[in-house]
């Protein structure tokens, strides 16, 4: 079986997979200070869970926007599964070409995610991933990566508040009763909530307008889906769309 794995600055994310079959995905959140052997115990630990051994795992596939992690987990990989993983990076075959300025700019995340993209639902096609930063991608009708948007995550707006504002709480990210909130709590809710769905919108029309009236429109990350509720402008959640582009790109480096 082959094991993906995403590094993200707020979220690693695990999967599972025998061949298409995803046999179990986890999330857990990024420790910048566990060593090799504890994110190596913390792994087994998820595997036993589901029920699997770490001889099953027959290959690794791994991207990473952290690169303190990312030596961590390939000695981790070593230790724990005596397999070096496959990083994506320069020089790993992806099948998307990128046309940007800077390609070794773009996180590798972004570029997997446009891998399984455009094999899942084509072209032209706008990515939202909902993340640390809240990321717009856009895919040509040919499957090219042409570039896109980084704004703030939801989160990281949410603890601004809370850090740079004296009398405001730190808040649960819920639907509030309507968007005129009533008290600060509710207030804020709709500010966040409501704030990023208009945001969503209307950088999803900018991008329309720019590759098409056909452009379909995927929303990944942790909070996809809250924020899929309240707009019809996602068409289609997929909160393992980077594990499933990490499989794309193993294939495609066998």
């Amino acid at each position: 079986m082959l094991l993906c794995i995403d590094l993200g600055n707020t979220n690693i994310m695990f999967g599972l997979y025998d061949g298409d079959d995803l046999k179990g995905q986890w999330r857990i959140k990024t420790d910048h200070h566990k060593m090799p052997d504890e994110y190596g115990i913390l792994l087994l630990n998820l595997l036993a869970q589901g029920g699997h051994r770490p001889q099953e795992v027959a290959g690794i596939c791994m991207c990473s926007v952290v690169p303190p992690l990312t030596g961590i987990f390939e000695q981790t990989c070593s230790s724990y599964f005596g397999q070096t993983p496959l990083v994506v990076d320069a020089g790993v075959k992806t099948g998307v070409k990128v046309r940007v300025d800077h390609p070794r700019e773009v996180g590798a995340d972004r570029v997997v995610d446009a891998a399984a993209t455009y094999r899942l639902y084509g072209g032209p096609a706008c990515v939202v991933d909902f993340g640390t930063a809240t990321t717009f991608d856009a895919l040509s009708r040919e499957g090219d990566y042409l570039g896109g948007a980084i704004a703030p995550g939801i989160g990281i707006a949410a603890e601004a508040l809370f850090a740079k504002a004296a009398k405001l709480p730190r808040i649960d990210l819920v639907r509030p009763p309507r968007a005129i909130g009533s008290n600060t709590v509710h207030a804020m809710q709709s500010g966040l909530l409501f704030g990023y769905v208009g945001l969503v919108e209307g950088m999803v029309a900018r991008f329309r307008a720019e590759l098409g009236d056909d452009m379909s429109v995927i929303g990944t990350g942790g909070l996809a889906t809250v924020i899929a509720r309240e707009t019809d402008v996602i068409q289609q959640v997929d909160p393992w769309l980077t594990l499933k582009g990490l499989c794309i790109v193993w294939e495609l480096n066998r």
